[in-house]
């Protein structure tokens, strides 16, 4: 995402000479030389040295990046504290979670730091510093070289530079070298990862994901979808394991925050790491999407909701254990549905191929063109009609095989069985490996329902059976499905009956005395085994070929492009890795005759309360703070605001990330985008394309007044200033503003 320049979408930008500041994943390093200027006209008060600096503190020095780059978080005091989203800590207060404990319906808040409960698993990022590699990477490979050979001398490089930087820095630090451009450019990022993140705060599901499903990447908002969670090192600030002995992380910088709120047309800064986007996707990628992906991934999902909300509706002990896997499958299910009809409705697969037939036009102009680009839009195409069929068992293997749990943890024990077969068996290597097993096995049984798992499997298994071409099916689950008549209930009673995966007693058991015979007997160990066997061998193979012409097109085809525009300012596609975005707080009008305001009120949560649906229940703390009107400082004009919008470029891995006004000072919280504006990893829609934040005054306002957990608080800086004005024209007032009604949101 976080990119030089960036591919034009629409047909009005392919036109343009510099993109818009509100579309753009910008690389920190980068931003004094391509964005400052605009920046500054957009009301940033900041030096480009002050976003991003390897010798003195700077904005980057505050964000987080969690688990690699699952999602954003944001430093906010001194003493390690940082604020994220619910759901990016979902299942943290899921694992801490009991019947007895139920942290996802009550909330949680320590209210000493004895009291934080342990986040296990999690980790905490720093970035240190990032390098431009690319000439050390590409110094020596033609452009023309591609396919394998083209990967080894890449790997090789990337190898090379990689002993180069670990001379230059902490031994501790990780270095992640990173493709951008489809492999035109390379960068390197230095990080500092902790260990020890722990649960502090999160208020109760009610506020944390109100609305639920029904409002989810929808405007008007009402979600207080934030959580607060603490870094610690070892007592020399350096990364260490969970202790007790260890203390809270003192942050190069943490960001202030702001009280003033936020006006339209103020300047907005997210800093985060989105995690991916494919901006440079050709029109055969997008036809594929479409028909291909995207429909079979949405219909797969639908059934597996489904059949996991039967069983949460009929057990709080299930509820709890699926509560974060639904979530998950339920996000991009729904975002699929958003992205199909954003794509469609704004033709993006004809503005590409526009785009497409103004490229071959340059290529031709040039013989020299020509034997370098010449073969990119037929190699494209012909790459994309012959990996339909895999595109398809890709998506199947993906969401029919390993949806199923059982088929998962038995893939979770493949170096196990790797040990157990070895000749001869390396006893200490078996120990190792059980021990490494055991740890997985009990955070995955802990969550874990094989009824629930089962039915689900049989259903995932129905659609393999149904959409798959038999050509492309393993012999192995075709003679399973002939020998139970088609009955995949029957299959899958088979299947779990005597399985060492089926519960945690069953499969403790059999780690008491692991045997490579038990594995090889096993049902569910046979069934991933031929599944994944059958697509190493068969499947891949065939992928290879097609594949091979879509990454160099796409590789020729952007340096082309960037060639063809030598003055458009492009950047790259996200990737986990830190970006800037900016733009500024914005309304929209959706549809014809509907307009949304840029923020929502504590009014339009008692307007969609609904005691009846889970989605829609109101604490009544918090009726009782809004009866009183009760909002303390965080009130503006006898109300308090909820969540708000920008125009700024997200994706997700940017949930939690901060939203910064001009002074570097934190506003909010983002953790979504807009339902009409879901083709956007795809193709940037300016006029539609928002940014959702929760108001960080409503953020505060749940910690102290409805939580009382006020030392928190005391433990941040809350400044008060007068918002800070673009200097560019604010958009054009609007006559009217329709209430934030569910019925007005649906209509949008």
């Amino acid at each position: 995402m976080k990119r030089i320049l960036t591919i034009v979408i629409t047909l009005s930008l392919f036109s343009s000479s510099v993109l818009k500041a509100d579309e753009g994943m910008w690389l920190p390093m980068l931003v004094k030389r391509l964005n400052i200027a605009d920046m500054q006209k957009h009301g940033l008060q900041l030096s480009a040295e002050e976003i991003y600096s390897v010798n003195n503190s700077s904005l980057k020095d505050a964000i987080v990046v969690l688990n690699g780059g699952s999602c954003t978080a944001e430093m906010i005091s001194g003493k390690g504290l940082f604020l994220t989203n619910h759901h990016c800590a979902f299942g943290v207060i899921q694992d801490n979670s009991s019947v007895d404990h139920d942290y996802l319906t009550d909330g949680f808040w320590a209210m000493a730091m004895k009291e934080e409960l342990p986040a296990k698993g999690m980790t905490a990022g720093f970035l240190v510093e990032m390098r431009d590699v690319t000439d050390a990477v590409l110094g020596d490979v033609s452009i023309t070289l591609s396919g394998a050979e083209r990967d080894a001398a890449v790997r090789e490089a990337i190898a090379k530079v990689e002993e180069e930087i670990k001379g230059d820095v902490e031994s501790h630090y990780d270095i992640r070298i990173k493709s951008f451009f489809e492999g035109n450019e390379y960068y390197a990022f230095v990080y500092e990862t902790f260990r020890d993140v722990r649960l502090v705060g999160a208020p109760p599901s009610s506020i944390g994901k109100f609305g639920g499903d029904t409002d989810n990447w929808m405007w008007p908002r009402h979600t207080g979808d934030f959580s607060m969670m603490r870094v610690y090192s070892g007592a020399d600030g350096m990364p260490a394991d969970y202790s007790e002995e260890n203390i809270p992380y003192q942050p190069k910088h943490f960001l202030p925050i702001s009280l003033s709120g936020v006006e339209k047309g103020d300047y907005a800064m997210i800093m985060g790491y989105p995690g991916s986007t494919d901006r440079f996707l050709s029109s055969y990628g997008v036809e594929q999407e479409l028909t291909v992906r995207q429909p079979n991934t949405v219909k797969v999902r639908e059934s597996r909701l489904a059949l996991m909300k039967e069983d949460m509706n009929e057990s709080d002990e299930v509820r709890i254990k699926y509560a974060s896997k639904y979530a998950g499958v339920s996000n991009y299910w729904k975002y699929f549905i958003g992205q199909q009809r954003g794509l469609k409705r704004l033709k993006v697969k004809e503005q590409k191929q526009a785009l497409e037939a103004d490229f071959q036009k340059w290529v031709n102009a040039s013989e020299e063109r020509k034997e370098i680009y010449g073969n990119v839009l037929k190699d494209w195409e012909e790459g994309f009609n012959e990996s339909k069929e895999t595109s398809l068992y890709r998506t199947y293997l993906n969401e029919c095989v390993f949806g199923s749990e059982a088929l998962v943890m038995a893939y979770r024990t493949s170096r196990l069985s790797g040990a157990l077969n070895a000749d001869p068996v390396n006893q200490e290597e078996v120990d190792a490996q059980i021990e490494a097993v055991k740890k997985t096995a009990e955070k995955f049984y802990k969550d874990y329902n094989q009824p629930t798992d089962q039915k689900i499997t049989a259903a995932l298994f129905k659609f393999f059976s149904e959409d798959i071409p038999a050509s492309l099916q393993p012999e192995f689950f075709k003679d399973q499905v002939s020998k139970n008549k088609g009955d995949f209930s029957k299959l899958a009673d088979k299947m779990f009956a005597k399985s060492i995966f089926r519960s945690e007693a069953s499969f403790n058991e059999f780690l008491s005395d692991p045997s490579a015979k038990a594995l090889k007997k096993d049902m569910v160990y046979t069934y991933m085994k031929e599944f994944l066997n059958h697509f190493r061998s068969e499947v891949a193979p065939m992928m290879g070929p097609s594949q091979d012409k879509i990454n160099n097109s796409n590789r020729l085809f952007v340096h082309g492009l960037r060639e063809m525009n030598k003055d458009v300012n492009y950047y790259p596609n996200a990737n986990s890795t830190m970006r800037v975005t900016y733009g500024n707080v914005l309304d929209y009008y959706p549809a014809d005759a509907i307009y949304y305001n840029y923020y929502t009120t504590i009014e339009g949560i008692m307007e969609k309360e609904d005691p009846t649906n889970d989605e829609f229940v109101v604490p009544a703390k918090l009726k009782e703070l809004y009866n009183n009107k009760d909002f303390g400082q965080y009130g503006q004009d006898g109300d308090l605001r909820i969540c708000f919008l920008t125009n700024t470029d997200i994706t997700g891995g940017n949930s939690g990330s901060p939203v910064i006004n001009g002074k570097g000072e934190l506003i909010g919280c983002a953790f979504d985008g807009n339902w009409e504006a879901m083709s956007g990893d795809i193709a940037f829609e300016p006029k539609l394309q928002r940014t959702i934040a929760v108001d960080i005054r409503y953020v505060l306002f749940i910690v102290d007044k409805y939580a009382g957990a006020k030392h928190l608080i005391d433990e941040m800086k809350l400044v008060t200033n007068e918002p800070v004005k673009p200097t560019l024209d604010a958009p054009a007032p609007v006559d009217a503003v329709k209430k934030d009604k569910r019925a007005i949101m649906k209509k949008g």
